[in-house]
């Protein structure tokens, strides 16, 4: 429903309007004689005024500042009997949404009016709900899901540079979550009205980076057939997210820090200097100080874009956030393929919680979505959990947290497997007796050996 005010001396006009608008279900009109009846009854909350220039105690100019001055952003249109183009100039200049005079086409000229107001009201209250919606959406409760001690302390930092611009650092194992924080930390930040700009330094070809971070003219190269607006100008005002900046190249470092020294850039080709206002925020999973001393990363580039440090533990180190983090998988899972969320069985979070996920969050996703698949209930079994990890297979015999038992027992297994099943010929390869690895076969079902 629409509130529209209507604020007319002439009784037989002002009927009219209110009338002929209330033709619309949506319209919810209140006619008023006088300003000063406008004024007491603002706490209605108006969505649209319309206001008579020539009132009997309050001119329609001062009646118009008066409203602005409770409601700024509040929509006014000034209907009026005069025709002097300087009078409704002055109005709008001043704000009002419209300025009509009043003869025979007024009603229709103040119902289209309406409308054009009624469809920005309505954009507004939009992008509204959507910048709300972003930032619960990158809310770093919400997002960075997880209870343990090492995520608390994260929740710390991201606290701290949400008070400032200072620069911030990301680190951590690959799948830690690095570019989630970044957002995060930008939707919640006095520039979560500007872009975030996210650049993949891994995936830009080497000769390609200056013109990605910078943008070109026209001609500026061969191929350069239409100016481009670079990474940095287009988050000018917001926050840049450079990811991998380990990849960078020497040469580009320096063009970089300059940039990020003199606050602004030039164009490749150009000569216009463009002066920036970013927050910076990157992010690598390697060792930028090692990096340093390897010759790498040069030295004044560590200094500028350390800022506030913010490491990410892998996921082996977070306790119970492998169980959170994998029932929250399983519920959007659920969500996204219209099914019922399924539960974990005892053996299934034993299993999840031994392994060490080198992949990190990115990797128990994955494991977790396929284990949905696989479930034949609705109940995800250990059967239903597989590993693919890219590791070494001797290194995935390590990330397993196992008795020595344990590991004795997977390693005479494997190469059991490997020789077809054959005692004498593992016995010997593993010089151990040929009892050993018979005892072992009637303790254990080899049926998962042999698949």
């Amino acid at each position: 429903m629409v509130r529209i005010f209507l604020v007319d001396d002439d009784p037989f006009f002002g009927e009219m309007l209110k009338y002929h608008l209330e033709l619309n279900p949506d319209y919810e009109v209140f006619l008023y004689s006088s300003g000063r009846e406008c004024l007491s009854e603002l706490y209605r909350n108006p969505d649209i005024i319309c206001i008579d220039f020539g009132l009997p105690d309050i001119q329609g100019d001062d009646l118009f500042k008066q409203i602005k001055g409770i409601y700024p952003s509040l929509p006014i249109i000034v209907i009026s009997g005069q025709e002097n183009i300087s009078v409704a100039i002055d109005f709008l200049k001043q704000g009002a949404k419209d300025y009509i005079v009043k003869n025979e086409h007024t009603k229709e000229l103040l119902w289209n009016s309406i409308i054009r107001l009624r469809e920005n009201i309505s954009l507004k209250q939009e992008v509204e709900e959507l910048k709300d919606e972003l930032e619960k959406k990158y809310s770093f409760e919400k997002t960075i899901i997880g209870q343990s001690e090492s995520i608390k302390n994260i929740f710390s930092k991201i606290n701290k540079a949400l008070k400032s611009n200072i620069n911030v650092s990301v680190t951590g194992e690959t799948g830690t979550g690095k570019e989630v924080v970044a957002r995060a930390i930008h939707y919640h930040s006095s520039r979560k009205n500007k872009p975030f700009v996210a650049v993949n330094m891994a995936a830009i070809p080497k000769d390609l980076v200056e013109s990605e971070f910078f943008g070109h003219e026209k001609g500026a190269f061969t191929g350069a057939t239409d100016k481009s607006v670079g990474k940095f100008e287009q988050a000018n005002g917001g926050t840049i997210f450079l990811d991998e900046i380990a990849e960078l190249d020497l040469n580009l470092q320096s063009k970089l820090l300059r940039a990020l020294q003199e606050r602004e850039i030039t164009r490749v080709g150009g000569t216009q200097k463009i002066k920036l206002d970013v927050r910076l925020i990157i992010a690598t999973h390697k060792n930028l100080a090692n990096e340093v001393k390897k010759g790498n990363f040069r030295e004044d580039l560590y200094y500028r874009v350390i800022g506030l440090p913010i490491e990410l533990p892998p996921l082996r180190e977070r306790d119970q956030d492998t169980l959170i983090l994998a029932k929250h998988f399983i519920e959007l899972f659920a969500k996204e393929n219209k099914i019922k969320p399924l539960s974990l069985s005892s053996d299934a979070r034993k299993k999840l919680m031994k392994y060490s996920f080198p992949g990190n969050i990115r990797e128990l996703k994955s494991v977790v979505d396929l284990a949905c698949v696989m479930a034949e209930g609705n109940e995800i079994t250990a059967d239903d959990i597989s590993f693919y990890s890219l590791e070494k297979e001797s290194e995935v015999f390590l990330s397993e947290q196992k008795t020595l038992k344990q590991y004795t027992t997977d390693i005479i297994l494997h190469f059991l497997k490997e020789n077809n099943n054959d005692v004498i010929k593992t016995a010997k390869i593993l010089d151990i007796g040929k009892s050993t690895v018979y005892n072992l076969i009637n303790s254990v079902d080899l049926k998962k050996t042999k698949e």
